[in-house]
């Protein structure tokens, strides 16, 4: 099998392992939690990103990994994380932290969107061991980090169901 199959396999089997993780355990955990703390658990996951940088750190990844690549991802992800962190930190303010969650989703799904597209330009899949110890991001975390951003967008446009109260009869 060629790198570039190799490389395509594993990052849709990656999707497909983790929407059936998510749909069998995460899912149903999501949708018994209030609307906050659902986004919450998703920015604490993606509070993370910061990781990304690994693609810019000399000897990570191989010389011939193209830096423009490398470079966009690293600093897409690091945003991402930082507006996600920004997300947590003022969740008792909510406008703001509405507001912070939005911004990581959309920043967070346009990276990993653009991500894909500059990587095809460049020829990622060929020389996918380039990738070196940051292969596995591409392939575990990335798929994991899109389905929740598509959870995400679908929990902040599905409309909330308002509490009922209800009165014990006199």
């Amino acid at each position: 099998m060629s790198t570039a199959t190799v490389f395509l396999t594993q990052m849709v089997l990656g999707y497909v392992a983790w929407v059936l993780f998510f749909s069998t355990y995460l899912r149903p955990k999501l949708r018994t939690m209030e609307w906050v703390e659902s986004q919450r658990a998703i920015a604490t996951l993606h509070s993370f990103r910061f990781f990304g940088l690994v693609f810019i750190l000399p000897g990570v990844t191989g010389p011939s990994l193209p830096a423009s690549f490398a470079q966009f991802s690293a600093y897409g992800d690091f945003a991402t994380g930082v507006l996600a962190l920004l997300a947590l930190l003022t969740v008792r303010i909510r406008p703001v932290f509405w507001g912070f969650i939005l911004a990581f989703n959309v920043v967070g799904a346009t990276d990993i969107l653009i991500d894909y597209y500059h990587g095809d330009q460049v020829g990622l899949a060929p020389i996918a061991g380039q990738l070196g110890a940051a292969y596995a991001i591409p392939v575990l975390y990335v798929p994991l980090l899109m389905i929740t951003h598509v959870v995400a967008f679908y929990l902040l446009v599905r409309p909330q169901a308002r509490a009922v109260v209800v009165s014990a009869p006199e």
